[in-house]
């Protein structure tokens, strides 16, 4: 069972995984599972008939539209970083919290400490690192530099927002 880390909006802590990831050709074991998109569209209404908890793996060549309006139904979506250069799930990410979802949105694959920061300002917050960091390692990488210059799901205002209340004492 893969190591999770948790952000918890102030800290990385270990988490452990209640869920199953189950391939497209692997029985559904009991419990909660983690499926792909292919197999939620054929077998999710079972699942959460059951009383599961279910999560969707979204691939970069998916679109997480697919799932809208399911998203108030499933516990997790895990995104899949198949290469560390790929950033469609980036934008998925995004996508998930702008639409209001407030499940776990999870990220797997080639899952690095370095991409941490961007994971988490995405929308990220349950990882499953494949360089084997820690909860501390990836703290101190999110937390690396006070600033950010842009918008994004974290919520975090920009520095040009700090600058202009401290010049205008709001």
């Amino acid at each position: 069972m893969p190591m999770l880390i948790r952000w918890t909006g102030q800290t990385a802590v270990a988490a452990e995984d209640p869920f199953t990831a189950v391939g497209d050709e692997d029985p559904i074991p009991r419990g909660d599972v983690i499926i792909s998109l292919q197999r939620f569209q054929t077998e999710g209404e079972r699942l959460l008939a059951e009383g599961r908890k279910v999560g969707v793996r979204i691939e970069p060549n998916e679109q997480v539209e697919e799932i809208v309006r399911d998203l108030p139904r499933l516990a997790v979506v895990a995104l899949a970083f198949p290469k560390y250069l790929q950033g469609q799930a980036y934008s998925s990410a995004a996508v998930l919290r702008e639409r209001g979802f407030a499940g776990e949105v999870r990220a797997v694959g080639d899952v690095l400490r370095e991409q941490a920061r961007f994971m988490v300002r995405a929308g990220i917050d349950t990882f499953e690192p494949a360089d084997g960091a820690t909860p501390a390692e990836w703290s101190h990488v999110v937390g690396r530099f006070r600033h950010v210059y842009q918008r994004a799901a974290d919520g975090r205002e920009p520095a040009f927002v700090e600058r202009l209340e401290a010049n205008h004492g709001v």
